[in-house]
């Protein structure tokens, strides 16, 4: 039996808690499915296929390592469909803080009701990794700020080249 897992989130940017997510992910998994939440009333710093390729970039080596299969889709519609039409019988959610279990476990008893079939898995995020959030790397690289020790080098070229004051 192939073991599909599907991880959502915004990826906006892709950061290095994205990134270890990911890789834990593969030690559990055969497969793993990233799939990028399009929503049209928000507005992204990077397109959907922008952020395509920063996940693909970011997980060849990943893939490599682990000779899992990574496949990053988008979607516009519930997580819990998705991740039915991507064949997934886990959800993958990362956990920060106690914030975000609050949260995720709200989110993972609806998900169920709506989805019996796929379990969630919480994977608590390292700490190292423990104070990233996408968010915070817009606003800093925005506001001028290094992020090169929350993203990749090739995701930082990404932001210093939208947000030209940035450091990197």
């Amino acid at each position: 039996m192939i073991r599909i897992g599907f991880y959502p989130g915004s990826f906006d940017p892709v950061t290095r808690g994205h990134a270890d997510i990911v890789a834990r992910s593969l030690r559990m998994l055969d497969e793993l499915v990233i799939g990028i939440g399009v929503h049209p009333g928000k507005a992204p710093v990077f397109s959907p296929q922008e952020r395509i390729a920063m996940l693909e970039a970011e997980c060849a080596p990943l893939v490599k390592a682990t000779r899992s299969k990574v496949r990053v889709v988008t979607f516009d519609g519930l997580t819990v469909d998705a991740a039915r039409e991507a064949g997934a019988t886990v959800m993958i959610r990362g956990i920060r803080d106690s914030t975000d279990l609050d949260y995720e476990m709200q989110l993972a008893g609806t998900n169920s009701a709506m989805a019996p079939d796929i379990d969630t898995v919480f994977l608590p995020a390292a700490p190292a990794h423990r104070h990233i959030a996408a968010s915070l790397i817009r606003q800093i690289a925005a506001m001028g700020g290094d992020v090169s020790s929350l993203v990749s080098k090739d995701v930082a070229r990404k932001l210093v080249k939208r947000f030209p004051q940035t450091k990197a």
